[in-house]
């Protein structure tokens, strides 16, 4: 079941990885970085399979076909 749409994808993506390249620069640390670090896993995670469960929940898609479900 896909429920993200190409642009969602690429926006996680992005934000994944500016995420982890701040905190193996250390810019972001402590506690706080490691938060930021499993929450980019998450993001590279689902946009790598294309399902977001968050999304299910709320019966929201941002594909194509599915951009106006709510």
């Amino acid at each position: 079941m896909n429920n993200m749409g190409f642009l969602d994808r690429i926006i996680r993506s992005v934000v994944a990885i500016l995420l982890i390249i701040l905190y193996v620069n250390g810019i972001i640390y402590g506690n706080f970085g490691i938060a930021l670090i499993i929450i980019s896993s998450v993001l590279l995670l689902t946009s790598a399979i294309n399902y977001c469960p968050f999304y299910q929940l709320l019966h929201i898609a941002s594909t194509k076909n599915h951009i106006h479900k709510i």
